[in-house]
């Protein structure tokens, strides 16, 4: 049985004995409030969608990664 009921439970501990985690975290939530700035543009120039594509991208890459850490951590004897 894991010693966290919930995948949220398990990101809560994370958060406060993991500082690569926590690292990872803070920078998806800045990703997400620049999509949001730029999402919220009703007319975004060049230059604005092409860093909005870089963007997702990065994101994207930093929740891979999370979800590797959240993998490792479940697949650990005892975990």
């Amino acid at each position: 049985m894991s010693q966290f009921s919930t995948a949220e439970e398990l990101k809560e501990y994370l958060l406060t004995s993991d500082a690569h985690f926590r690292d990872l975290v803070n920078e998806h939530r800045k990703y997400e409030e620049r999509l949001s700035q730029l999402s919220s543009l009703s007319y975004p120039n060049d230059d604005e969608l092409i860093e909005e594509k870089s963007i997702k991208k990065r994101k994207l890459f930093v929740k891979d990664q999370m979800e590797m850490i959240l993998q490792q951590y479940r697949s650990r004897p005892g975990a």
